[in-house]
């Protein structure tokens, strides 16, 4: 019997004779004109313009600094790497043409909405370009750039290029997130297929039981390596860009300027135009977190609701017609929006650490500061290779003849996140020594390097916390699952409850790393003119970046989420056997305490970077005003009033995120009632659903959606900083307008970390609840325990996919809009 030919080519023959038509959601795949443009241009030419590319970049790196070659040097390295992972994932089989033909359906709804909806982006950032071109050529300057010669047209021209380089970058980021997933899920269902019946065929039929029951006699991580490597490729080519294209702009502003010759602006002012980059990345991350989670969690919603409540089908079923819609929302929510959301994070932290590493080494009087103005991009370009490392460190075969046992999937994760944690150790003691050693303080690199290990601990701290608090391996979710057995009333609230209290430890982390890193800063040797330590603000940077610096393999973690519950997905659409169903299960609970897991990572990046941004913020106050602005008095009624403005803000958001998810829910729901009710054939399989229809619906609807909470994030600081500042003018505080920005930033940043923490953590713990039933405990699939627990996981959809993952994403984009328009409220 031929069985290796078979599995090659995926020609194991149908399971069940029922229909497997899924139509084709789009004409044509989708592909964006940058790309197009590419693959039109001769195969040499292309090789010449690339090499000319390269030259160029090389070119101007050489004539800013060796660090930024060598940053050049790894990231290159790091696309072709990623280029290789690219290669192994789409080499794997697609499996049977059912499978394929769903896959096509995912992809054709998942990159027709991506290009709806990054247009409805582009047409925005577009907008806000302009305006931020009219306040700049009107806006006051600094006396740096002043004495600099940089005029008011020149800065306004920089800021908006580098705004609309980090807003197409961040697209970008998050269409690679969103390619790849809807390429590999397919694969991964195809090996999780091919494992099960190479067990069959293999083996005997009493090892085939024992395969089934416990699953103990096949490679698993195989199929577990593909996702997770399809998602290294987009974590990669994420972080990658984020760091080249800050460097780009960097050496390009370096060398155009003639920064530190005669006359010229210095080198520590540099970074303060890189802001636009950030605010850019933050804008478009945003929409593309909001639209993208309104997608996701409404057809989840909409198709739980009457299939698995109502109709009592299983999730994922052929038979509901907002299956497709809920598939494709896995890949617009959960990667291309993840991907534009870490490229946002590592863009705001790099760009607020070069502030503050310029800042700090101007007041020391460093004689050459570049060493602490390029560490974060050094640091990120370790970054690269050590996550590279982690995902590496995962590896299986496709020899069933291999008998591994079946370890937890999780700790298998972990374990490579240990090992990337392990070098990014020794990789932050080198970069720290190599960048940060000055003959001032010839102790302080040590300092930090200490800063950089509190910053991995954190790390480390969170994603374990998240795990505890979503993992149903644990108390508090075995706690909520068991709630859901007295109904769905204390299923909601044992789950409330769950996530305030979950908020309590990760604060407890962010308070005392903060604090240890300040002090190891401050007590670091390094003072200015007066004597005064001036480290502290640049050790809470330092830890931030050593936070993130395996953000790569983190974001590897997060895409593994929905790429192993899109392959679930389609095994059960193409009505696989359970058994095939049951190893991809495994795979779909471990992806959703990896999605939590990340998001709380996130959200503790997140505090810091605000922290950073924060401190950068007062800094330009007192650039622009030539005023001392170290503190912010909320005994003042007006800066209390922002206070509280800045705390309703994120309520504020955070309901109109939800409801959103509501308002969109419903027509899913409307619309799957009526096609089962018309089509009674559905349940039967005489007839097929309208898929198409239900995609329709939630895409127009989530463009529709998200552009309300989105303009009250991007409106509420302009508004109130230009209100307090009338109203200063008038009453004679000209500074009033700042400080009460400030403390809008500061009670918002607060409230945010707090409401995300526990969005974030109540949805999913709810969903892994849900899980755990499904396992069979507490009466299994279809008891009243699980019914329970549909309603708390449908109650936490938009807590945790839509709101949650946007609020950290918001507190950023207010920290750089009040960076940016500074000016504005003085």
């Amino acid at each position: 019997m031929m069985m290796g030919d078979d599995m090659e080519s995926g020609n194991l023959g149908p399971y069940q004779d029922r229909p497997r038509t899924f139509p084709n959601l789009g004409s044509k795949p989708y592909t964006p004109l940058i790309f197009r443009v590419l693959m039109r241009i001769n195969g040499r030419a292309l090789l010449v313009l690339l090499l000319l590319g390269f030259g160029t970049i090389f070119y101007i790196g050489a004539r800013t600094s060796p660090v930024i070659v060598f940053v050049f040097t790894i990231c290159i390295f790091i696309l072709f790497f990623s280029m290789y992972l690219t290669k192994w994932v789409l080499a794997k089989d697609e499996g049977p043409p059912e499978m394929v033909e769903i896959s096509d359906a995912i992809r054709d709804g998942a990159e027709g909405y991506f290009r709806t909806q990054y247009g409805t982006i582009s047409k925005m950032a577009l907008l806000l370009a302009l305006l931020i071109l009219s306040i700049y050529l009107f806006r006051r300057t600094t006396p740096q750039q002043e004495s600099s010669g940089l005029g008011r047209t020149t800065s306004a021209c920089i800021t908006v290029a580098a705004f609309l380089l980090g807003a197409l970058c961040s697209g970008i980021a998050g269409y690679v997130g969103m390619w790849v997933s809807v390429r590999a899920n397919v694969r991964v269902s195809s090996a999780a297929r091919r494992s099960a019946r190479e067990a069959l065929q293999v083996v005997s039929l009493i090892i085939y039981f024992v395969f089934n029951r416990c699953r103990s006699y096949f490679n698993w991580k195989y199929f577990m390596q593909i996702a997770v490597r399809a998602g290294g490729f987009s974590a990669l080519v994420v972080v990658g860009m984020a760091v080249m294209g800050i460097a780009i702009l960097y050496a390009t502003f370096y060398v155009w300027l003639g920064v530190d010759s005669p006359g010229s602006m210095k080198v520590t002012d540099l970074p303060l135009l890189l802001v636009g980059y950030g605010f850019g990345a933050s804008f478009v991350a945003l929409f593309a977190q909001l639209g993208g989670g309104i997608y996701t969690k409404a057809a989840d919603v909409g198709a739980d609701l009457v299939g698995k409540v109502e109709q009592g089908i299983p999730e994922d079923d052929p038979r509901n017609p907002a299956v497709i819609a809920d598939l494709v929302g896995d890949n617009v929510g959960d990667c291309a929006a993840r991907g534009a959301d870490l490229f946002e994070s590592i863009s705001a932290e790099i760009i607020s650490a070069m502030i503050l590493g310029g800042t700090m080494a101007q007041q020391c009087k460093i004689e050459d500061p570049s060493g602490f103005i390029l560490f974060p991009l050094v640091v990120h370009s370790f970054d690269l290779v050590v996550s590279s490392i982690g995902m590496l460190s995962i590896r299986g075969t496709r020899d069933a003849s291999v008998k591994s046992p079946m370890e937890d999937p999780m700790a298998v994760l972990q374990k490579g996140y240990t090992v990337a944690i392990f070098f990014a150790v020794l990789a932050f003691g080198v970069s720290t020594r190599w960048m940060l050693h000055t003959e001032q303080a010839p102790s302080a690199w040590f300092n930090f390097a200490l800063c950089g290990l509190v910053g991995i601990i954190t790390a480390y701290l969170f994603v374990w916390i998240t795990q505890y608090y979503t993992d149903y391996k644990h108390e508090p979710v075995r706690t909520l699952a068991l709630a859901s057995s007295t109904g769905h009333g204390t299923n909601i609230i044992a789950g409330v409850s769950l996530g305030l209290e979950s908020t309590a430890l990760p604060v407890i982390v962010i308070s005392i790393s903060i604090i240890s890193a300040y002090w190891l800063g401050h007590t670091s040797g390094l003072v200015d003119e007066g004597g005064n330590p001036t480290g502290g603000l640049f050790g809470t940077a330092v830890a931030t970046m050593g936070m993130l610096s395996t953000a790569a393999y983190v974001l590897t973690m997060d895409m593994f989420g929905p790429i192993a519950d899109n392959a679930g997905g389609i095994v059960e659409m193409s009505q696989q056997p359970e058994s095939v169903r049951e190893i991809t299960d495994v795979l779909d609970a471990v992806g959703n305490t990896t999605k939590a897991t990340t998001k709380g990572f996130a959200v503790g990046s997140a505090a810091l970077a605000s922290f950073l941004l924060f401190s950068a913020y007062m800094d330009e106050v007192a650039a622009f005003s030539r005023e001392n602005f170290k503190q912010v008095d909320i005994a003042i009624p007006e800066v209390f009033i922002g206070g509280l403005l800045g705390s309703m803000l994120i309520f504020l958001f955070s309901a109109w995120a939800c409801s959103a998810v509501g308002r969109t829910a419903q027509e899913v729901v409307n619309e799957v009632r009526r096609q089962f009710i018309e089509r009674p054939g559905i349940m039967e399989y005489k007839e097929k659903p309208d898929y198409g229809r239900c995609v329709a619906i939630v895409a127009s609807a989530s463009l529709r959606e998200m552009i309300k909470p989105g303009a009250l994030a991007i409106v509420s600081p302009m508004v109130v900083g230009l209100v307090f500042r009338i109203l200063g003018y008038y009453t004679g505080h000209p500074l009033l307008g700042a400080k009460v920005v400030a403390a809008f930033l500061m009670f918002a940043t607060v409230s945010g970390i707090l409401m995300a923490l526990f969005l974030n953590t109540a949805g999913g713990a709810w969903d892994n609840a849900k899980k755990y039933i499904e396992t069979g405990a507490l009466g299994g699939k279809g008891s009243d325990s699980h019914k329970a627990a549909v309603t708390g996981d449908t109650v936490g959809d938009p807590f945790k996919d839509t709101a949650g993952p946007s609020l950290h994403v918001l507190i950023k984009l207010l920290a750089t809009i009040t960076l940016v328009m500074a000016p504005v409220f003085l």
